[in-house]
């Protein structure tokens, strides 16, 4: 919702919500009642606090879980606070509701948890007093941040992937190879060896790492953007979705702040399940999702290829 009318640029394409359309979205939101009646909470927003309606939600129902915590920063998410505290205080808080949310993913299943270089051990320390076997971490470049004089910028995000059974997974990596500009483009016998010309430049296909250095931040003029103060970007997302799950899984984020999850879910033909205790987030995310029934592009992927940034599309 804007607050206060604030005058936006004319370029600024950041989410707004009228107090019009306010009470619309409000009433697709499901309460803890309506689970506890037994609604679907597929395809749904769940306006709740994670912990009183973890035990009401489906065992086994989720095909990959995306968790994007509050790191261990001291932050205020427009009204809720959240504040740092020394790392075996921040397991422990960690450790009250992950295990639970284990519970929630298949057989099968993945799950990717994100966090920055202050929370990663952390993040570690759970996972690995989980029942989840960890494969990687992946880094990726944050090309926005503030600057410092007396330290390093901090220009780095991690997210790591762990899974529920270490022999059996799904994992598509055709569906996230990177398209890499080159810059000494290499011949055999006069014809490209392993890249193409294209008009936008000369390109290779390449298999993803786990260093992603082609990611976006969200900002005033993409049309995913909102107020959110950590959002994620939907490239990064979409990256996850389509590596570690097939169309029509369910994709399942128990902080889902202004949705990306359950928004790039739609727009690649998954099915969702997002909780947020915030209700302006909630509501940012369900008109997200009512924009992606008209617009199901994401910035950056394009014909099945993840771009680099910058090249040919905005990354």
């Amino acid at each position: 919702m804007e607050k206060g009318n604030r005058q936006r640029a004319e370029r600024n394409r950041t989410l707004q919500i009228t107090p019009a359309e306010t009470e619309q979205l409000r009433s697709t939101l499901l309460k803890p009642e309506g689970i506890r009646r037994g609604e679907s909470v597929l395809n749904r927003i769940v306006h709740a606090d994670l912990l009183e309606v973890i035990e009401q939600i489906p065992n086994g129902f989720a095909d990959l879980i995306i968790i994007d915590p509050p790191y261990n920063l001291t932050k205020d998410f427009h009204g809720i606070r959240f504040d740092a505290r020394d790392n075996n205080a921040y397991i422990a808080y960690l450790e009250s509701w992950f295990y639970k949310v284990c519970e929630k993913l298949k057989p099968d299943g993945s799950l990717y948890l994100c966090g920055d270089w202050k929370s990663t051990a952390a993040l570690q320390t759970v996972l690995e007093r989980s029942p989840l076997s960890i494969l990687n971490r992946i880094t990726w470049q944050r090309e926005k941040g503030r600057g410092a004089k007396q330290n390093w910028k901090n220009g780095m995000e991690d997210i790591w992937f762990a899974v529920k059974n270490g022999k059996d997974y799904y994992f598509d990596v055709e569906a996230v190879k990177v398209r890499r500009r080159v810059l000494a483009p290499y011949r055999e016998n006069g014809k490209p060896k392993d890249w193409e010309a294209t008009e936008e430049g000369n390109f290779r296909t390449t298999c993803p790492s786990n260093f992603w250095d082609d990611i976006s931040v969200p900002f005033w003029s993409m049309p995913e953007n909102t107020d959110h103060p950590t959002q994620k970007p939907e490239k990064l997302y979409a990256k996850l979705i389509l590596a570690s799950s097939e169309e029509g899984d369910v994709v399942f984020d128990p902080f889902m702040g202004s949705g990306t999850a359950a928004v790039v879910a739609k727009k690649l033909n998954r099915r969702f399940c997002g909780i947020e205790v915030n209700e302006e987030y909630c509501l940012w995310a369900a008109k997200r999702l009512n924009l992606a029934e008209e617009d199901s592009s994401i910035q950056g992927y394009r014909d099945g290829i993840f771009w680099e940034r910058n090249s040919g599309m905005i990354g």
